[in-house]
């Protein structure tokens, strides 16, 4: 039955009851009206639409809950449907918005999809550039540097030596920052070595201790899967630095039931009242690339943290049947490089390894 059917029943059902009580009552209206006669079809008229206006909201109820669910579905926590109730337009019409849903999560995930995959592949030609444009150069730089430190006489050859440190240390940013632009390390010595290069790195470069804890025996994920991870763990790490005015950060990798787990606590402000921004709305949409589910609410909190700092989780299904070999297995054992000083060396096939030629020039100095 269409919606304006149910609607036109609703109306005669209470107009039909009105009816037969006015001609089946004992009420009667003579001319003029007496004030008694007034009063009792006042009563009537508003019970006519008090019964009407129940009787519609009952009637309507599906299409306000349909409308709550619109208001609030957001495409980057995907899954959440209105329940399908009533019947006809209402259920049909309810059927379509879910369809629509499902549609439209599916066009969002590749789309984003695309577009991360064009931006990795930025960040690819980025860092390549930097290793093979500047950093060469910088290379070139050092080398006259040396050759002309070598033969200038002593008072000019200290201020020679200062440039070659300024340049020495340009040439290590630009390592650093294409690192971050393209994570060598994950790509060749797998994600627990990448994660700690990570933290190591962070550590070293903002004074942030990070206390980190990965299992050792999680099942082998797929490389897109460890892309997400690392990227999400990089964006959380950063946000840390950038926004939390925190101290100390957890970072953990673990296996639980059908899930592998990464979790990254702080003991900053937390986030509070304040609107998502762009970077956890790229972890989100990270994570539905690859079927995850990303939370990010208030921390556990430690002693004197004023906001209970944040708490970010990402929870990655597998299967029931997954490997439970090490990640890093066949591609190095995992922690080896990580835990050095230098969080990309023999991890970045780029910019991150350097020449033999530069090695010369710092140890000669």
């Amino acid at each position: 039955m269409s919606l304006f059917w149910r609607i036109f029943l609703l109306n005669a059902a209470v107009l039909f009851a009105a009816t037969a009580l006015l001609l089946l009552g004992p009420v009667t209206v003579s001319a003029p009206v007496l004030l008694t006669e007034a009063l009792i079809m006042a009563l009537g008229l508003v019970a006519m639409l008090v019964a009407n206006a129940a009787l519609l909201r009952i009637g309507l109820a599906p299409l306000q809950r349909l409308t709550r669910a619109m208001t609030t579905t957001d495409l980057l926590r995907p899954g959440r449907r209105p329940a399908v109730s009533g019947h006809g337009e209402i259920a049909g019409l309810i059927r379509t918005f879910n369809t629509m849903l499902d549609r439209l999560e599916a066009e969002r995930a590749a789309s984003s999809g695309l577009a991360l995959s064009a931006q990795e592949a930025e960040r690819r030609r980025v860092a390549q550039e930097l290793h093979d444009e500047i950093g060469q150069t910088l290379t070139a730089v050092l080398l006259e540097l040396k050759r002309v430190a070598d033969r200038a006489p002593a008072p000019l050859r200290d201020e020679l030596r200062h440039v070659q440190e300024t340049t020495r240390g340009s040439l290590d940013e630009i390592r650093r920052i294409a690192r971050r632009l393209r994570p060598g390390v994950l790509e060749e010595l797998g994600l627990i070595s990448a994660l700690k290069a990570l933290t190591s790195e962070i550590t070293t470069h903002s004074g942030l201790s990070v206390r980190s804890g990965f299992d050792s025996a999680l099942p082998r994920l797929g490389e897109d899967v460890e892309l997400v991870l690392y990227r999400v763990a990089q964006e959380g790490l950063t946000n840390v630095v950038r926004h939390a005015d925190a101290r100390h950060v957890d970072l953990t990798l673990r296996r639980t039931a059908g899930v592998v787990e990464l979790r990254l606590r702080d003991d900053g402000h937390g986030i509070g009242t304040a609107a998502e921004g762009a970077g956890i709305r790229g972890m989100r949409e990270r994570a539905l690339l690859i079927g995850a589910e990303l939370s990010v609410g208030r921390g556990g909190g430690r002693s004197g943290a004023p906001g209970g700092g944040t708490d970010v989780r990402l929870r990655v299904p597998i299967g029931e049947d997954a490997d439970d070999s090490r990640n890093a297995e066949g591609r190095g054992n995992a922690g080896g490089s990580g835990d050095s000083g230098d969080s990309g060396s023999g991890g970045d096939s780029g910019i991150s390894r350097r020449s033999s030629t530069s090695d010369e020039i710092k140890g000669s100095d």
